[in-house]
C-alpha cells in the first residue's frame, strides 16, 4: 500500500504538472523544457520542478490540520466536477460516431489490459479507508463514502472515455492532457483553458487525498512499532505527522521528479491489485474471527464475492508487463527485509 499510494502522488503529479503547462501556453508562458519532464536527455528533460512543487506545497498544507486540508478539498473537488460536467456537454456535440468503429480495437484481450491499467483510477476509494481513526461513525460513514463515490464517478468515467474517444481518433489521444487536447482539436480553446484550469485545480485534491492516506499508513505502521518511531510523532501544535509528512514527501517527490508517468502508473496499479488481493482474503479471514465488531457493514454475498474479487485482481495482475511484476517482487524482498531486520522484534503485537 505504500507502494501504491506514494506512487500514485508521484503519478498524478507528473499529470497535474503537464496539465499545467498546457495552461500556461494558452497564457504563453513557457517553463523551461529541461525542467518540466522526467529523466530523459536524449528529449532534453531532466527534472519535473513543478511536480516536486505541488507536492511540497500541499504536504506543507496537510501538516497545518485535517479540518484546514478538507475545506480547501471541498472546493476543490466542486470545482472539478463541474468542469468534468462542461466536457461531456461541450463535447458530445463533437462525437463522431465512426471514431468508435471498431468500438473494441484490440479485442478481449485489450479490453483486459486496459481494465489492469484504469485500476488506477480507482485509488481514492480505498484511501478514504486509511482517514478511519479520524472519522465520526465509521461503521456507518465509511460504507457510504467508499461506494457512494465509487458508483458516482464511474457514470463520469465511463462518459468522459465515450466523449472522448468520439471526438478524436483513439491513437491521437497518447498525451499527458488528453481531455483539453482533445477540445484543442475541436478549436474549442476556451473550453480546452477550462478544463487545463480544472485539471490543475482538481488533480491537487488526488494529490492531496492520497499524500494523506500515504502519510496515516507510515503513521500506522511505525506506531504499531514496524517502522521507526520518528514517523508516528505528533507535532504538539497542529496534532499532525509532521516530521512523518516531509519524509514521505521529500520520497515521493524524488520519484515524481525524475521516473515517467508510464512507468509510475504501471507501478501504482500492481501496489494497487496487490493491496486488493490481500484484503479480498482478509475479509475471509476477519468474518471467521468472533471477536470482531459486525454491527456495521458487512459484505454482502460472502464468501462469493471475496473470492471473486481475489481471482481478478491476480488475474489483472498477470496482464501488466514483466518488467512492472519483476519491480514490485523487489520491492516486496526490501519489505520484508526490513520487516526481519527492524519490525518484527519491534512489533507491539508480537509482543
Amino acid at each position: 500500500m505504500i507502494l501504491e499510494y506514494g506512487l500514485a502522488v508521484a503519478a498524478v503529479a507528473t499529470g497535474w504538472s503537464a496539465y499545467l503547462n498546457s495552461l500556461l501556453a494558452g497564457l504563453n508562458i513557457h517553463i523551461p523544457k529541461a525542467v518540466s519532464g522526467s529523466f530523459d536527455p536524449a528529449n532534453g528533460t531532466f527534472v519535473n520542478l513543478p511536480a516536486i512543487i505541488i507536492i511540497f506545497i500541499l504536504a506543507f498544507l496537510l501538516t497545518k490540520g485535517v479540518k484546514e486540508s478538507t475545506k480547501l478539498n471541498t472546493v476543490m473537488v466542486g470545482l472539478k466536477v463541474l468542469v468534468i460536467l462542461l466536457f461531456i456537454v461541450v463535447g458530445v456535440f463533437y462525437v463522431e460516431p465512426t471514431n468508435w468503429k471498431p468500438f473494441t480495437p484490440f479485442g478481449t484481450s485489450g479490453i483486459l489490459s486496459g481494465a489492469a491499467l484504469v485500476f488506477f483510477a480507482y485509488l481514492g476509494f480505498d484511501a478514504v479507508s486509511s482517514a478511519a481513526e479520524e472519522v465520526k461513525n465509521p461503521h456507518r460513514n465509511m460504507p457510504i463514502g467508499i461506494i457512494g463515490s465509487l458508483l458516482i464517478c464511474t457514470v463520469l468515467y465511463v462518459a468522459v472515455s465515450l466523449v472522448l474517444t468520439g471526438m478524436v481518433p483513439y491513437t491521437d489521444l497518447n498525451v499527458s492532457n488528453p481531455v483539453s487536447f482533445a477540445m484543442q482539436l475541436v478549436h474549442q480553446d476556451w473550453v480546452s483553458g477550462i478544463i487545463s484550469l480544472g485539471a490543475v485545480i482538481g488533480m491537487m485534491t488526488v494529490i492531496l487525498v492520497m499524500l494523506y492516506g500515504s502519510t496515516r499508513l507510515t503513521y500506522a505502521f511505525s506506531r504499531d512499532g514496524l517502522l521507526p518511531k520518528v514517523m508516528s510523532e505528533v507535532d504538539a501544535k497542529h496534532q499532525t505527522p509532521k516530521k512523518n509528512t516531509w519524509i514521505t514527501s521529500t520520497l515521493i517527490s524524488f520519484c515524481a521528479g525524475f521516473v515517467p508517468l508510464d512507468k509510475l502508473t504501471e507501478l501504482v496499479n500492481m501496489g494497487t491489485l496487490l493491496a486488493f488481493t490481500v484484503v479480498s482474503i482478509g475479509v475471509i479471514l476477519l468474518r471467521k474471527n468472533k471477536e470482531i465488531s459486525t454491527d456495521g457493514f458487512k459484505v454482502p454475498l460472502y464468501p462469493i464475492i471475496p473470492i471473486i474479487s481475489f481471482v481478478l485482481c491476480i488475474f489483472l495482475m498477470t496482464q501488466l508487463s514483466i518488467h512492472t511484476i519483476i519491480f514490485c517482487g523487489i520491492w516486496i524482498v526490501i519489505g520484508l527485509i526490513i520487516y526481519f531486520i527492524y519490525g518484527k522484534k519491534h512489533s507491539l503485537l508480537n509482543k
